[in-house]
This record gives structure tokens, sequence and C-alpha cells, in this order.
């Protein structure tokens, strides 16, 4: 049920790291956005879902279906995205102060949408339970029913986002990143490659809080909060693990790291803080000790066993679910450790 759990939860995020490859790889843009549209997309949902008495959104929604419900959660993404790209774009405002100021607003925003702080839809029909899906599924596969329906969400999200990224409006998008002058000498106005790129990257990450909300089986206003880290994170340890392997696309990449993230910080939830900081230390010593590899090693294991006895000793505290956050920024944290000290040594080996 762990294993089940974890791909569950990591599939749903591999949506979000999709559209943070477009933001964080593509244009090289730090779209704080995302914490904003992530629940936008959720908060979105839950409203068209609970409104039963509102014969416009039954008319929109064609009697409150949720998949045309988790295409307008998406369709909001997206117009997130382009309030972002405008303010950067046309009123001149810094790339990251333009996500803020959309994600500031979007805090209020949802609120309004959802009309709650949590909204609870445990007995609405969602994409994982209705009354066309549920005669499809056999009893035996009762289990993964849910991991099913977000691998399809998943998988068809990225082959979308593959066959887009091969076409010409798509290598337009990859050479505003890249070369902005090139896109310039082609009489192409790259401010406005660059609004379709956010509004189609905020629109994958709405769609996965759309997910997520129909299967956590409720909106919270808070749950975007650091959804730009975790959607960060997958897509460095992905595009890390397979920077070598050419048959793996970027976007499979992100789907696999965004799984092999959710691995990482349910391994860490049962780990005891000392255990957590030793390891913390080891990556530091192991990536900035310049000493020969005999005493590195002993340095490393004596600095590692001291703070874990140390912090064992004095701090004796386990992980539970709200130290989640705590966790992420520590793995974080070591990613980035090691990927500035991998970019370090490699400038040094062409000098």
């Amino acid at each position: 049920m762990i294993l089940l759990g974890i791909l569950e939860q990591g599939m749903i995020y591999a949506i979000m790291a999709l559209g943070l490859y477009i933001t964080y790889k593509i244009l090289d843009f730090p779209d704080l956005t995302v914490d904003g549209s992530f629940p936008l997309g959720a908060a979105v949902t839950v409203m068209l879902m609970t409104n039963v008495d509102s014969g416009m959104i039954n008319a929109i929604t064609l009697g409150h279906n949720p998949y045309i419900i988790m295409f307008l959660s998406c369709l909001a993404g997206g117009i997130a995205g382009l309030v972002t790209g405008i303010i950067h774009v046309k009123f001149k405002v810094r790339d990251l102060l333009s996500g803020v100021i959309t994600m500031t607003g979007l805090y209020s925003i949802n609120l309004h949408i959802a009309g709650k702080a949590n909204v609870p839809i445990f007995n609405m029909e969602t994409i994982f339970s209705n009354r066309g899906l549920d005669s499809l599924y056999p009893d035996l596969l009762d289990n993964l029913k849910v991991l099913i329906i977000i691998s399809i969400v998943t998988i068809g999200s990225k082959i979308l986002l593959d066959l887009y990224l091969k076409t010409k409006s798509g290598y337009l998008l990859r050479a505003v990143g890249d070369n902005t002058t090139l896109v310039v000498s082609l009489a192409k106005d790259s401010g406005s490659v660059k609004i379709l790129g956010l509004v189609i990257a905020n629109a994958l990450v709405a769609l996965s809080g759309s997910v997520m909300a129909q299967q956590q089986g409720f909106f919270e206003v808070s749950m975007g909060t650091g959804a730009m880290v975790i959607g960060l994170a997958s897509v460095i340890i992905g595009t890390s693990l397979f920077k070598r392997v050419s048959f793996v696309k970027p976007t499979s990449a992100a789907i696999i790291g965004s799984i092999v993230y959710k691995a990482s910080i349910s391994l860490a939830m049962d780990m005891s803080l000392s255990m957590i900081l030793a390891i913390v230390v080891a990556v530091v010593c192991i990536v900035y000790m310049k000493k020969e590899l005999p005493l590195k090693v002993i340095l490393t294991i004596i600095s590692t066993v001291s703070v874990y006895l140390v912090v064992k000793l004095f701090i004796p505290y386990e992980m539970s679910a709200s130290d989640m956050k705590l966790i992420t920024s520590v793995l974080f944290m070591i990613i980035l450790i090691t990927g500035h000290e991998k970019k370090r040594r490699a400038k040094g080996a062409r000098a």
C-alpha cells in the first residue's frame, strides 16, 4: 500500500513537474505562480462539483462531469500563467516578481472561488469514482483503479507536450529559452512565445491540482505551499539521473524524478532527525572535502557518526507528517549542493 501511495502521489506531481520543466528547463523562468495555480486547479474543481443548484454550472460542465471539470480547471491555470506572462512581458516586471504578484493574488482568488479554506468532495463523482467508470473496472482492479487513471492522465499530458514541442511553435518556445535573438531574427515576438509557455506550464500545474483534489477528496487553500520546490526537485532529480541516457526524453525523466522524489520523502519520513542531519553532513563532506580518498572517507565517517550521536542524544525527535516541508527543503538543498559542485568541477576540468 505504501508503494501504491508513492506511485499515485508521484504521478500526480509528475503532471506539475511537466509544467515546471517548461518554465525551469526551457524558458529559464523562476515562475512562483505555481504555488498559486496548483490550488487554483483544486479550487475550480471543488467549486464546479459542489454548486449542484447552479443551472449555468450544470450546463457548462455537462451535468457536473468530472472530466469536463478537470479540463476547465486546466484552463483556469492557463489564465493564471497568462496574467504572469502579461505582467512580465508587457509591463516589464522582473520574472521572479511577476510570479510573486500572481501567486499572492491567487491566494485570495482561490478562497473566493472555493468559498472557504477547506472544502470536502468525498461524496461527489470524480474521475476516479463515477457511475460510468465503476461499471468498467472489475473488482480485481479496484485497488489499482486510481493509479491506472492517474497514469493515463499523466502519460497523456506527457505525450501531448512531446508532440507540441515538435511543432514550429514548440521549437520557438525552446529557442526563447536558449537564444532570444534567434527568435527575433525570425520576425517572431519572443514575448508572446514566452507568455504561451507560461500558459501551458500553469495549465499543467492546475491540472495536477485538480487531479490531487479529486484523489484526496478535498480542497485546502494552502495545498500549493512549496509546490514549486516539489516540481523543481522532481525535474532536477529526473534530468540528473538520465543526463547521459539519450533515449530517455526530458519529459519522461521529469515523471520518473517525481516518483523518485516521493519515494525519498516517504523514506525520510520513517527516519529520525539525527539520521537526516547525518546524511546531510555526509553529502557535504563528500562533495566539498578536499582530502585524499582514504582520509576523506575516515573524516566523513567520523563527522557523520558524531552528528548522528549528538543529535540522537540531545534532540531525540522522530519525523511526522507535519515535517514534510522540512524534509523537502533538506532534500532540495542536497540536490542543489551536489548539482552546483558537479558544475564547478566540470568547469574546472574544461579550464
